[in-house]
């Protein structure tokens, strides 16, 4: 079971600041340059902040050039562990647990351990768990190693707009569905409650008549939106009492969300049963049987959602991903029902 740190005084929830905040630049200079096959991306597929670094690295073609780890969706008391893996280590780094890394590069450090995290291969120091740097960085200083065709997440002539979109998404929802889940008085949760579903109302608003957040083409805002939505029904609606509407019941945005996951490199990331599993089962003050529920139904997703007719072109000037490689495939189907 993990803490969730709640203040005891208001029952709010705080995420804890991003403690490794080096970065990874085409330049080197915060002494770690970007280089083919050094460092190694570890996720959780359950992770909505580390399934973000899973998207934009395939819609950019970094595959072979940063290797990925997925850790086991159930943590235990030393957090993210790769038990998914024979023997129970990762087969690059050769650890059991993602702390190594953290204690490789600070020894003191008695923190979080939280991904999406990247490693650096030869030492095994963690370089960075600054997550939303990490995909701008993937986008900005990693572009010498970018497929042919690959998109422009985030345009110079748009950084602006999108910076603003992504300041208000995280605060009123990527956060805010946490806010509200791990509150633990009255006040802190209606508090979080109505910040979200008025910013999902107002992205709506924004969405319905326009295929994206930001352009004519999918950036870095859509993509952060996005890891929130597709988890919107399956666990933020029950589990974390943001239960005013479903996804499902919301036009505009459910339509936007299918539009995306069926979108190469979007759907294609994402595991429903490591979703599920993860907060259902680590969250035991807020589920304490860890009992996964059968549903929701998720065959919708696949189902037509017409925002073609509102123009826009998915890649830009670039062009869709190929397939994911067979070993970076969730294990089990994509969709299914209950």
């Amino acid at each position: 079971m993990t803490t969730i740190p709640t203040d005891p005084d208001t029952g709010e929830f705080h995420r804890a600041p991003n403690h490794f905040t080096a970065r990874i630049t085409a330049d080197g200079r915060d002494g770690w340059p970007v280089e083919p096959g050094r460092y190694r991306l570890v996720v959780s597929r359950a992770c909505p902040w580390a399934s973000r670094g899973l998207v934009v690295r395939r819609l950019l073609g970094l595959e072979d050039a940063l290797s990925v780890a997925v850790a086991d969706p159930i943590q235990d008391e030393k957090s993210w562990r790769f038990t998914l893996d024979p023997d129970g280590r990762d087969p690059v780094l050769g650890i059991r647990y993602l702390a190594e890394a953290y204690h490789a590069a600070e020894p003191d450090y008695d923190g979080g351990i939280s991904v999406p995290a990247i490693v650096d291969v030869p030492s095994g120091r963690l370089v960075t768990n600054d997550y939303p740097r990490i995909t701008l960085d993937l986008s900005t200083e990693w572009t010498a190693h970018h497929r042919p065709g690959a998109p422009d997440l985030y345009p110079e002539n748009l950084r602006d707009e999108i910076d603003a979109i992504n300041r208000r998404v995280h605060a009123d929802v990527n956060a805010a569905v946490y806010e509200a889940g791990f509150a633990t008085t009255r006040a802190a949760y209606t508090d979080a409650y109505d910040r979200l579903f008025a910013c999902l109302d107002e992205l709506s608003d924004r969405l319905e008549h326009r295929r994206y957040l930001v352009g004519d083409s999918i950036t870095e805002a859509d993509i952060r939106l996005f890891t929130t939505l597709v988890r919107f029904d399956a666990v933020y609606h029950g589990h974390f009492k943001c239960n005013r509407h479903k996804l499902t019941e919301l036009p505009v945005l459910w339509a936007y969300a299918r539009d995306l996951f069926q979108t190469p490199g979007f759907g294609d990331t994402v595991d429903f049963d490591h979703i599920k599993r993860h907060y259902y089962q680590v969250h035991e003050q807020i589920n304490p049987t860890r009992i996964v529920p059968k549903g929701p139904d998720l065959t919708g997703w696949t189902r037509p959602h017409g925002r073609e007719e509102l123009g826009g072109r998915p890649f830009g000037d670039g062009t869709p991903p190929g397939p994911p490689p067979e070993s970076e495939r969730p294990d089990e189907p994509v969709v299914t029902g209950p």
